[in-house]
C-alpha cells in the first residue's frame, strides 16, 4: 500500500511539474524539432541535442531536461518519415525501416507505413514510460548501495559495450573511446593542481568545453561530409498515394510485432551504451524468426516497420533510466543530455529519485504528453514534411552553420572555441571517412573525469590496492560483463577454433 500511495503521489507531482503551460509548450516545442530533426537527413537526434543545448541554459533543470526529451524521442520518430517515402534514414535507428518501410511506399502503401511507424511508436514510448515509473526508483534504491569501486567498474563496463557495439571494428571503436578518455584529462586535476595538456594556454586549464566537441563532432561534420559530396546529397521524393489508416489485416499483423519490438526495444535499450539503432537491427531480427510473414520480409513487409521503430522508441525510454538512476548514459544522445545537464548544475544519478523528485517524476509525466503529442501532430502532418525535403541543401548547411557558431560562442565568448569546434569538426569528418565511430568519444568525455575521480577513491580506501575491484562481487560481476562485452566479436571465431582443435582429425 505504501508503494502505491508513494507511486500515485509521484505521478500526480509529475503530471503538476508537466502540466504547467512553459513545461507544456517546451515539450511541443521539443517533439515538434525532434521530429523535424529526424526528417532531415544526415542530422539525427545526437546532432539535434547537441545543437540545441544552448536554449537550456536559461532553463530550470526540469524544463531543459523535457525539452531535451522531447527532442530526443521526437527525432526517433522523424527518421521514419524520410525512410518510407525517400528511402534515406534521418538517423541510424531508422536504418533498418528503409528495409520494408520504402517497398511499401513503392507499392502505393507509404500512408499504411507511416501510420504503423506512428502508432508503434506510441506504444512503444508510453510502454517504456510505465517501465522506467515502476523500475526507475527500484534501480536507483540498488544504486545507492554502490560505492566507489562499483561505480567505476560500472562506467567501465559501459564504455566497453558501447565500444563492441559501436562501429564495424572494434580497433577503430576502440580509438575513438581512448580519444575520448583523453580529452576528458585536459585542465588541471583536481586533486594536485597540476595542469594537464593545456600547451601554455589559460584558455584551457577547465578542459576543452563538452559542447564545442559534441557539435563539432555531430553538426560540423555532417556539414563538410555533404560539401563534399553535394550530388551524393540529392534525395528523390516519393508521393504518397492512398489512405493514412491501416486494413483489418495491417492491424492484425501490427500488433504482434509491435509488442515484440516494444520489449525487445526496452530490454536492448537498457544495456547501457546499447541505443536505438542496436534495438532495431536486434527487433528486425526477431521479426526473421517469429513472423508468419517473414518470407515477406524485405520486400514490403509491415512488420518490418513497425518493429523496428516500435523499437527504437522503447529503446530511447530504457536508456533514460541509466541516465536518471545511474548516471551513467545508455546511448550516445543521453552522453550529450547528461553532459548538458551537468553544465547547468545538475549531477543525475541514485539520490535524483529522493532529492530531485520534482525533476524526475515531471521528466516522465512529460514522456506521457510528448508520446501523446507526437501521434496527434505527425499522423495528419506528413505532407508537410515531405515538402521540407524541398529546401535546398545549401540552405540547410548555412542554417546549421550559423546555430553551430552562435551556440559555442555564447557558452564562453571565445572565439578560440569556434577555431576549435571547426577543428573537431575535421576530426569528426575523417573520423566518418575513416569509418571510425564518434559516439564513443563523446561517452569517454562525459564519463572521463567521473571514472578518473572513482578510481582515485577506491585506491584511497584500498590503501593503493587495485584488488579492491575484484574482491567486491558487484564490481567483480561488472567487470566480467566488460570483459564479455569487448571479446564479444571474436566468439565465432573462438568457438570455430576450440571445435577444430577438439573435433579432431578426419578418417583418413
Amino acid at each position: 500500500m505504501d508503494f502505491l500511495s508513494n507511486f500515485w503521489g509521484n505521478v500526480a507531482l509529475g503530471f503538476s511539474v508537466a502540466g504547467t503551460p512553459l513545461n507544456l509548450l517546451l515539450c511541443f516545442i521539443g517533439v515538434f524539432l525532434g521530429t523535424l530533426i529526424g526528417v532531415l537527413p544526415g542530422i539525427g537526434p545526437m546532432t539535434g541535442v547537441a545543437l540545441l543545448i544552448p536554449l537550456t541554459f536559461s532553463l530550470k533543470p526540469n524544463a531543459a531536461i523535457i525539452l531535451m526529451a522531447g527532442i530526443y524521442y521526437g527525432a526517433m520518430y522523424g527518421g521514419s518519415t524520410t525512410s518510407i517515402l525517400v528511402n534515406t534514414p534521418g538517423e541510424s535507428s531508422s536504418v533498418v525501416t528503409c528495409l520494408d518501410g520504402y517497398q511499401m511506399a513503392k507499392k502505393g502503401r507509404a500512408g499504411q507505413a507511416l501510420a504503423a511507424a506512428a502508432i508503434g511508436s506510441f506504444i512503444a514510448g508510453t510502454f517504456a514510460t510505465l517501465m522506467l515509473m515502476l523500475f526507475g526508483p527500484w534501480v536507483a534504491g540498488i544504486a545507492l548501495k554502490f560505492g566507489p569501486p562499483e561505480f567505476f567498474s560500472l562506467m567501465v563496463a559501459g564504455l566497453t559495450v558501447v565500444t563492441s557495439l559501436a562501429g564495424r571494428s572494434l580497433v577503430k571503436a576502440l580509438f575513438a573511446t581512448l580519444f575520448g578518455l583523453a580529452i576528458a584529462t585536459m585542465g588541471i586535476d583536481n586533486q594536485s593542481g597540476v595542469p594537464r595538456f593545456v600547451f601554455n594556454n589559460p584558455e584551457l586549464m577547465d578542459g576543452l568545453e563538452f559542447l564545442v566537441v559534441a557539435i563539432g563532432l555531430f553538426a560540423l561534420c555532417e556539414v563538410f561530409v555533404n560539401m563534399a559530396d553535394m550530388k551524393g546529397a540529392v534525395m528523390e521524393r516519393l508521393s504518397i498515394k492512398g489512405s493514412l489508416w491501416m486494413s483489418k489485416e495491417d492491424w492484425k499483423r501490427f500488433f504482434p510485432s509491435c509488442i515484440r519490438g516494444t520489449l525487445a526495444g526496452f530490454f536492448v535499450g537498457g544495456i547501457a551504451g546499447a541505443g536505438a539503432a542496436v534495438a532495431s537491427f536486434v527487433s528486425y531480427g526477431l521479426e526473421k524468426k517469429s513472423s508468419k510473414y517473414r518470407e515477406e520480409l524485405g520486400y514490403g513487409a509491415i512488420e518490418g516497420v513497425t518493429g523496428p521503430e516500435s523499437a527504437n522508441n522503447a529503446a530511447a525510454g530504457g536508456s533514460l533510466i541509466h541516465l536518471l538512476c545511474l548516471g551513467i548514459p545508455g546511448s550516445g544522445t543521453t552522453a550529450i543530455m547528461l553532459g548538458a545537464l551537468l553544465m547547468i548544475g545538475l549531477q543525475p544519478g541514485p539520490l535524483l529519485f529522493t532529492q530531485q523528485p520534482e525533476f524526475v517524476w515531471g521528466l516522465i509525466a512529460s514522456m506521457y504528453i510528448g508520446n501523446t503529442m507526437l501521434l496527434v501532430l505527425n499522423l495528419p502532418l506528413v505532407g508537410m514534411w515531405v515538402k521540407l525535403l524541398d529546401v535546398p541543401l545549401y540552405l540547410l548547411m548555412l542554417f546549421i552553420i550559423m546555430f553551430s557558431f552562435l551556440g559555442v560562442y555564447t557558452v564562453n565568448n571565445s572565439v578560440q572555441d569556434l577555431f576549435l569546434m571547426v577543428g573537431f569538426g575535421v576530426i569528426g569528418y575523417l573520423m566518418k571517412r575513416l569509418d571510425i565511430p564518434a559516439a564513443p568519444v563523446i561517452l569517454g568525455i562525459v564519463l572521463g573525469k567521473l571514472m578518473e575521480e572513482k578510481m582515485r577513491q577506491s585506491l584511497v580506501i584500498s590503501d593503493g590496492s587495485l584488488m579492491i575491484f575484484v574482491n567486491r562481487p558487484i564490481s567483480l560481476f561488472l567487470l566480467f560483463l566488460a570483459i564479455v562485452a569487448i571479446t564479444n566479436p571474436y566468439w565465432k571465431q573462438i568457438g570455430r577454433g576450440v571445435r577444430r582443435l577438439f573435433g579432431g582429425a578426419p578418417a583418413a
